[in-house]
């Protein structure tokens, strides 16, 4: 793998570690500018507007530069959004600079993985993604506790400018290893652009990630209080156990990438979400023993986010056989429904904590997975008609 990734897994990390650090910062945030817990929590869903507006957005206005220059001004535009939270003197000025550094975010994860995929030979592009999103989810679980820890003892503007010193160091690192040479996207009309948004094969593809990822997320939202609350863990303790399951997260993620490379997406896709609904099914009965109920997350987070490369490959191979105008936009919206799923799966899990019980996540979520095994078996044998019907013409 070319040392260019190791760039962009860099900016991935720095990203990651801004986008989900402020859910450990809420109470902080709240006591010291005056305002209530919820007008604090707005700022984790404001991002993730700025996430699902730049990403379909952005990535369409940018499509006739350079990538390299798109890449390298994404990170100045990271880190300017962050020294703005850095200095923000009211609420309503971190609100603009969460705003930025989500727009950011969207069009990166977008563009990146378009240039980690031309980094690489046919056969290793899932497993490039792969590598890259290992940032993201690396920063699940190193970066937003240390970013946490380093808020509650030195404030919570101290996170965001040591965010902001990573993202000069992952600026430096992608001016120095990603080529200048990189394939520039052909600009997509309006009309085409159009087509991403219409065109029923993207569109089940992007409805398979929201609830692919989202059936994860209604679950995940809520593992702390689970294991607190159902499985007797103390504070110490559950921290220990999300570090050691965000290991298995990362080890997943590069192994889906892997598998997808060797199977094809779909079949990929297929045994993840198998798997998926299989381990949140058997956490609803495991988590009330705490060695049953450790035992079996840390097989959940090799499936968690296993999905991801297979998803993002997929999506590029289906815009490039449909809409091979509008490839960056494609994958630009795939961050989007990741986003909303992320959204949609927090929402369903708050609700079922409201009117049920904690470990009713887990088997709600595995529904809400099932759905998208359904629609990723679907999706392949579309597939298969296409290119039957190809090879007939």
């Amino acid at each position: 793998m070319p040392l260019a990734l190791l760039a962009l897994t860099l900016s991935a990390f720095a990203i990651g570690t801004t986008e989900f650090v402020i859910v450990g910062l809420v109470p902080t945030i709240a006591q010291d500018l005056s305002v209530s817990l919820p007008s604090a929590g707005l700022l984790v869903s404001l991002y993730a507007v700025g996430v699902a507006i730049g990403a379909p957005v952005l990535t369409a206005m940018t499509g006739r530069f350079n990538r390299k220059l798109v890449l390298l001004a994404l990170m100045a535009l990271f880190i300017a959004g962050n020294l703005l939270a850095w200095q923000a003197p009211s609420y309503s000025s971190l609100i603009t600079a969460r705003i930025l550094t989500g727009l950011a975010h969207g069009v990166f994860f977008s563009i990146g993985s378009t240039i980690a995929t031309s980094l690489v030979s046919k056969d290793k592009e899932a497993s490039a993604i792969a590598i890259m999103f290992t940032g993201l989810t690396v920063a699940l679980v190193t970066g937003v506790p240390l970013g946490t820890w380093i808020g509650q003892h030195f404030g919570w503007r101290a996170t965001f400018l040591v965010v902001s010193v990573l993202g000069v160091l992952a600026l430096i690192g992608s001016a120095i290893l990603v080529p200048n040479n990189l394939k520039k996207s052909v600009p997509a009309t309006f009309a085409q652009q159009l087509k991403v948004l219409t065109h029923p094969r993207l569109l089940l593809v992007y409805l398979i990630t929201i609830l692919g990822y989202g059936g994860t997320f209604t679950a995940f939202t809520y593992l702390a209080p689970l294991l607190q609350d159902v499985s007797g863990f103390n504070e110490g303790a559950i921290s220990l156990i999300m570090l050691v399951y965000g290991i298995s997260v990362a080890i997943g993620n590069l192994q889906g990438g892997k598998l997808a490379d060797r199977m094809g997406p779909i079949r990929a896709l297929t045994l993840i979400f198998g798997g998926l609904i299989v381990i949140l099914g058997v956490l609803t009965f495991t988590a009330a023993n705490p060695i049953t109920a450790v035992i079996t997350i840390l097989i959940w987070g090799a499936f968690a986010f296993g999905n991801v490369p297979g998803l993002q490959v997929y999506v590029v191979q289906q815009a490039e056989r449909f809409v091979p105008q509008a490839v960056d936009v494609a994958s630009g919206l795939n961050i989007a429904a990741f986003n909303i799923g992320i959204a949609l799966g927090s929402i369903v899990g708050g609700q079922v904590v409201s009117g049920m019980a904690l470990t009713d996540t887990a088997w709600i979520g595995a529904l809400i997975v099932t759905a998208a095994l359904l629609l990723t078996l679907v999706a392949g044998r579309l597939d298969k008609r296409h290119d039957s019907s190809i090879a007939t013409a």
